[in-house]
């Protein structure tokens, strides 16, 4: 086990050492948004090399007023675009979204540890 992260407001600890050995199951399952925000896209674009527009064309998916990152049937569920099948990790790691920077701790999941229980090996009850 590594160092322990810890939230105020949370009931658990996540242990990022599990990400090693977990392959990715919070890349992949359910389907859901993967939302992006104006400078995380310009991010994204610079790192994948290729341009704003193209970058939002090609990888983004424009629900309302915001973007989300695209999704790929995989296996039983979904896996984000990001996600490379082979290495079972994240391809933009350096450069992801808050919303994967952020994870486990979600709001969601403050009233629901079982749900990240299920799909995090990372996480601890405290």
């Amino acid at each position: 086990m590594g160092k322990l992260i810890q939230q105020d407001g949370y009931d658990f600890a996540f242990d990022p050492k599990a990400c090693d050995k977990c392959q990715g199951r919070c890349c992949i399952g359910e389907s859901g948004s993967i939302w992006v925000n104006p400078q995380e896209i310009t991010t994204l674009a610079n790192a994948l090399h290729v341009q704003r527009d193209m970058f939002i064309n090609n990888y983004l998916i424009k629900i309302g007023y915001r973007y989300s990152i695209k999704e790929e049937i995989f296996n039983d569920g979904f896996r984000c675009v990001f996600f490379d099948i082979k290495e079972k990790k994240c391809s933009v790691y350096e450069n992801r979204p808050t919303q994967c920077r952020t994870f486990p701790f979600w709001e969601h999941f403050k009233n629901h540890i079982s749900e990240v229980e299920e799909e995090c090996p990372g996480i601890y009850k405290v």
